[in-house]
């Protein structure tokens, strides 16, 4: 049987490279950067875990969900997103028809034991987790649970699971904008000021299955990571990324235009962009036609 080896399972390599991606790559997602970093170094430190590293990443669009999913595949896996040991699922393209979900439960279940049998740390990506059917949900719950030290511990040591929503981002916005308005600075911002509404949001949501998954009820996910709202300066930094990975010239000028052309909300205090930075390579495409 072929090993799958990650490019890197050291807390010194995570220093060197997520650690600046983070840093330099993210913007305006302080809690993001301490919270995954912690987590998943300390989990890769651990020598025989008792359960898989579940991650619940919840903010609106254009924050940096998939973004900071991509750093981590980057940063854990020579061939990234092609690795044999990381499998990505998209709910609406994966798994589209509610009448074939037995069939989407075998098959899942299918590639989860492949890729564990192939690979000594992998990593799943579960996008638009919000709207995943709740039969598949209760699939992997047997995968998130505490293991005994007898068990498969040995042959399926590190597996990570990302699930990337937008659910419950507006609760994030709602708290971020009060604290903003009580003259707290966005630095100042702590998951304790976050995670237990985020939780509790998520849990009494009757529109998806999501939050009444044994995931959530059997607190098998470990962290409900918050991304927050980004805004104007964020914006603009994110233009400058953009420009700079195209390897294209650009002026102060034109990084506020590029700012200037996104939509911002609250109505009265216009702080967040209701876009995050998605859709900045297209705008910069209008400067340049």
């Amino acid at each position: 049987m072929r090993l799958c080896v990650p490019f890197a399972v050291t807390a010194s390599f995570l220093s060197l490279g997520l650690e600046w991606d983070l840093n330099v790559r993210l913007h305006g997602q302080h809690l993001v950067r301490q919270l995954v970093l912690r987590t998943v170094r300390g989990y890769l430190e651990t020598p025989q875990p008792d359960k898989a590293l579940a991650l619940s990443f919840h903010g609106w669009s254009g924050t940096g969900k998939n973004f900071v999913a991509r750093m981590l595949v980057e940063n854990l896996y020579r061939d990234g997103l092609m690795s044999d040991c990381v499998r990505m699922f998209i709910a609406t393209f994966h798994f589209p028809h509610r009448k074939y979900v037995d069939l989407y439960k075998e098959q899942l279940m299918g590639q989860i034991r492949e890729t564990q049998q192939l690979c000594h740390q992998t990593l799943f990506i579960f996008d638009e987790a919000e709207k995943l059917h709740p039969g598949l949900l209760e699939v992997l719950g047997p995968h998130l649970e505490r293991r005994a030290p007898e068990g498969h511990r040995a042959k399926f040591a590190w597996t990570i699971f990302l699930f990337l929503s937008n659910l419950r981002g507006d609760i994030i916005n709602e708290v971020v904008l009060k604290l903003l308005k009580a003259g707290w600075s966005r630095e100042e911002i702590t998951m304790e000021h976050l995670e237990p509404h985020l939780q509790a949001e998520i849990v009494e949501t009757t529109d998806n299955g999501f939050g009444h998954s044994r995931l959530v009820k059997e607190n098998l996910i470990d962290y409900f990571i918050p991304f927050l709202p980004l805004e104007y300066r964020h914006v603009r930094l994110c233009a400058r990324d953009a420009f700079l990975s195209q390897e294209l010239l650009y002026t102060e000028e034109t990084l506020d235009e590029i700012a200037q052309m996104m939509v911002y909300v609250p109505k009265e205090e216009q702080l967040f962009s209701s876009q995050g930075c998605k859709s900045i390579s297209q705008r910069i495409n209008y400067f340049l036609s």
